[in-house]
């Protein structure tokens, strides 16, 4: 379990279904969670400083990993019973991915604007989302769109600086959504 704080951000290289990257965590163990751009991945091997991971044909074919060859993805540990929780709750288990329409900037704020995910059900004016790992609020939606607030912090220590139109991201809906979801879809058969 994670809380959508990105700790890092480092640049993930791919070789087939391998992601490796730097090191940037102290005291890291294999068998470890670590979340990249929201993914929960098991640390398999360390060498040299560079963490290995293993990638599933379904994390392969569900989420943004397979395009971030060279670039910056957003890191957190997973999260341990001692420590804060900042966020909200989130799993690690990305339910697809979106693609990123627009930024607005407004004095201090990043005005972020992306598709909606097909759970349009899940994405609820004031309730949570995660964008590549980060959790966040939905400040506004529409049909087809919705759109984030990011405080100029997260938008300058994540890799939502970087994006650009139509890049496609990772998203997870708000677990309690989904229980919610779940439990009315099944409240007939009680």
């Amino acid at each position: 379990m994670f809380t959508g704080i990105i700790q890092k951000i480092g640049k993930m290289k791919m070789k087939k279904n391998k992601v490796i990257i730097q090191n940037p965590f102290d005291n890291v163990s294999i068998g470890e969670s670590i979340a990249i751009n929201g993914v929960c991945l098991t640390v398999e091997n360390i060498e040299e400083n560079y963490l290995y991971f293993s990638l599933g044909e379904e994390t392969i074919n569900k989420t943004n990993l397979k395009y971030y060859n060279n670039k910056y993805v957003n890191l957190e540990r997973a999260l341990r019973a001692s420590d804060f929780l900042g966020g909200h709750i989130v799993s690690g288990h990305v339910d697809g991915t979106i693609a990123f329409l627009s930024l607005r900037k407004s004095q201090d704020t990043y005005w972020m604007r992306f598709k909606s995910p097909s759970e349009k059900w899940a994405i609820t004016e004031k309730g949570s989302i995660t964008i590549n790992g980060i959790s966040l609020t939905i400040a506004r939606k529409d049909l087809d769109s919705f759109m984030v607030q990011v405080i100029e912090h997260t938008f300058k220590n994540t890799n939502l600086q970087y994006l650009k139109s139509n890049d496609l991201i990772n998203y997870e809906i708000d677990i309690f959504n989904r229980y919610i979801k779940n439990i009315i879809n099944n409240i007939h058969m009680i």
